[in-house]
């Protein structure tokens, strides 16, 4: 007979804080079938040949049986190049949601606040639920600009921000914030402030250049949407050296393996890829915003590579199931104290007509 230590389920021993959380839900992601996949705002184009090249060399030596460069210096080095910034500016992680992950953890301890806009990317308050902390959401304004509100000093309960991330561009809305008004907010912040730049690429601008005019600003970028790599997990974090340092302290050992260096360094490297699929994708967002206002949406335009709609009349998770029944996956999204709406992202024009066909059936 087990002892009554032993019979005690090992759920039960979970922290209790874990085991009420939701957790992150991610996009669907179906394994079989034929589907047009709208849902999770992966590029819809095969990456630069370069990459399958990179990580053909890369399995094809030795190279495999040994552990990866835990800073991976042959992408630092490259990126660097490209975005005009030293190597020791940059630290690598598995994707972006990695180096989120080691901010919140580098800078929130238990029981302090993370500060995050609203509606905006679900993991950042899983994030600080994990870390035991609390996330204080602040609405943005109708017109999707943040308001003063985001750089009060302490929030409603009296606690000071202890870090402050601003998706940009937002997801869902894929709206932009502009540069100088990010630099405003971080200034009055009395915290650092990360940038998520998942969407970065395909935007107008970006904050890199706040990087080097104020000391507390982080940005941070992912591989997955652009450079068309989701399924190999890459990104990186841009920030000042000291910073820097101190997050290398929090993150594995080894977060990024050789396939991802050689494959990153490789997509880095090919710019001129990087600069015709913006294009395309850029080219395609306007015509899928144009055709969903003439089928009566509001659309909202985007800098990022998928677009916000919402209907004045019609229910939208009816909509969602209707086009899944159909085999296009779309994100029907809803969020407490906003409302809810489909973000859509850009496939490639065979896509996007199909999925406008679809709904004008719908």
């Amino acid at each position: 007979m087990p002892t009554t230590r032993q019979a005690r389920s090992a759920a039960a021993l979970v922290r209790p804080d874990i085991a009420a959380m939701q957790g992150y839900v991610p996009g669907e992601q179906p394994q079989g079938g034929k589907w047009i996949k709208l849902n999770t705002n992966e590029n819809p184009y095969a990456p630069s040949s370069a990459v399958a090249r990179a990580v053909a060399a890369t399995a094809a030596g030795r190279t495999l049986a040994k552990y990866p460069d835990p800073l991976a210096t042959v992408f630092r080095v490259r990126a660097g190049e490209v975005l005009g910034v030293n190597p020791d500016w940059i630290l690598c992680g598995n994707g972006s949601d990695d180096l989120l992950t080691i901010l919140v953890r580098t800078f929130v301890a238990a029981g302090e606040c993370l500060r995050v806009p609203t509606p905006s990317y679900i993991l950042y308050r899983t994030l600080a639920e994990l870390q035991g902390a609390v996330c204080e959401e602040i609405p943005f304004e109708q017109d999707w600009s943040l308001g003063d509100a985001f750089a009060v000093e302490t929030g409603p309960d009296g606690r000071p921000p202890k870090l402050a991330i601003i998706a940009n561009p937002n997801s869902p809305s894929g709206t932009l914030v502009p540069p100088e008004r990010v630099g405003e907010l971080a200034e009055r912040l009395p915290c650092a402030v990360v940038v998520d730049e998942a969407y970065g690429d395909f935007s107008d601008t970006n904050c890199l250049d706040l990087v080097r005019q104020c000391e507390r600003v982080i940005v941070t970028r992912s591989f997955s949407k652009s450079y068309a790599l989701a399924g190999l997990r890459f990104g990186f974090a841009v920030a000042r050296p000291e910073i820097i340092a101190e997050l290398q302290k929090m993150k594995d050992s080894y977060n990024c393996d050789a396939l991802s260096i050689a494959a990153a360094t490789a997509a880095i490297d090919d710019q001129a890829w990087l600069a015709d699929n913006r294009a395309k994708i850029v080219a395609t967002r306007r015509r899928l915003t144009d055709g969903m206002r003439s089928l009566g949406f509001d659309a909202v335009e985007s800098q990022a590579n998928f677009v916000w709609c919402t209907h004045p009349s019609r229910p939208h998770k009816p909509i969602y199931e209707a086009l899944k029944a159909r085999g296009i996956l779309i994100r029907f999204m809803q969020y407490a104290g906003w409302g809810d709406g489909l973000r859509i992202t850009v496939g490639t024009d065979d896509e996007i007509d199909a999925f406008l066909d679809a709904i004008k059936t719908v």
